[in-house]
């Protein structure tokens, strides 16, 4: 009897410095403020932190990681709530970053996010092919967007130049969804997951944007190259945590917990995010990163495709002056 009561008491001081220990681990972990734009929080384009959240790879890091949406504002807001103290780190699609740093922001990217985002020239169901478009109206975004320029080059190898259509400026793609399906528009750019749903609806697929633009680097995480000098281990914690994400999105026996972060993130149906991934990895299609590697290749593309649009003058900057790549690789990433 002593000897289960005193293996009773043994436990209960086990037990109180186990308590002890999570409590204090709680308290050391270290507060990561992270931006994301409204538009892209329910969006495919947070998948790899939604995914590192609900794993729990941030709090494995030791961070408390926190999603701070800055408002208002879009996009274009992501920037200016590093330098005002709003985050430490955001989630920003590159021709933004871009900008912001030309501008004189010290902003640099330190991982990547997504690659090539797929837009899919999706038209009415009697459009045959892309070369059936001439004459007809097609519903564009922004005439100095990543997604128009990736269309008009689409479109272009395939002998359908832009004087050849008639064109409609659209922003968004479930406003381009909708001029389809009301039959004004003969094809538009549609992402995920309204290019699939059209699809079931009867709409024909015509092409891919990554047909045309195999090299892009679309969103990143970026940083102030001033708090990430100063907080260089949150930042490789940081960059840890996110490359395992996009492990677990890659491994086939984590596709059925990746569909669900999806379905809960974006409120499309689940038949919807498993042709996603497929649509990304079947093949493999370099959609996203392995482990949030940085390609200059893909940036280059993007400055390239401001220049070409008349938002940067030439003589065009090197992809170099907008990353800091150090953090890859001290966190055995290349």
């Amino acid at each position: 009897m002593f000897h289960h009561a005193c293996g009773g008491k043994v436990a209960q001081i086990l037990l109180a410095f186990l308590a002890l220990d999570a409590s204090a681990a709680c308290a050391q972990a270290t507060v990561l403020r992270y931006g994301q734009a409204p538009s892209a929080a329910r969006s495919i384009f947070s998948l790899p932190v939604a995914v590192a959240e609900r794993e729990g790879l941030f709090r494995r890091e030791g961070l408390e990681f926190r999603v701070v949406i800055p408002l208002p504002g879009g996009a274009d807001r992501m920037i200016a709530a590093l330098h005002d103290d709003t985050v430490d780190v955001t989630h920003v699609a590159t021709p933004f970053l871009v900008r912001a740093a030309l501008a004189g922001s010290d902003a640099v990217a330190i991982a990547a996010e997504f690659n090539n985002p797929i837009y899919t020239l999706v038209a009415r169901p009697e459009i045959g092919r892309i070369a059936d478009l001439k004459g007809k109206l097609v519903g564009l975004a922004d005439p100095a967007g990543s997604i128009t320029i990736s269309m008009r080059r689409l479109l272009a190898l395939h002998g359908v130049r832009e004087s050849d259509i008639r064109v409609k400026t659209i922003e968004g793609t479930p406003a381009r969804l909708n001029c389809l399906r009301r039959g004004e528009c003969a094809a538009v750019p549609l992402g995920q997951p309204q290019d699939l749903l059209a699809q079931s609806e009867g709409y024909r697929l015509l092409g891919l944007s990554i047909d045309a633009v195999p090299e892009y680097l679309y969103t990143v995480t970026a940083a102030r190259r001033s708090w990430a000098a100063a907080n260089p281990d949150t930042v490789v914690r940081y960059v840890r945590a996110l490359a395992a994400a996009f492990g677990i999105i890659r491994d086939p026996k984590r596709r059925g917990s990746v569909v669900k972060t999806i379905v809960d993130t974006t409120g499309v149906p689940a038949a919807i995010a498993e042709r996603t991934l497929a649509l990304y990895f079947e093949p493999g299609r370099n959609v996203l990163p392995r482990q949030g590697e940085i390609k200059l290749a893909g940036l280059a593309q993007v400055i390239a495709f401001m220049g070409e649009a008349g938002q940067i003058k030439p003589p065009l900057p090197a992809p170099e002056r907008f990353v800091d790549l150090q953090y890859l690789r001290l966190a055995g990433i290349r």
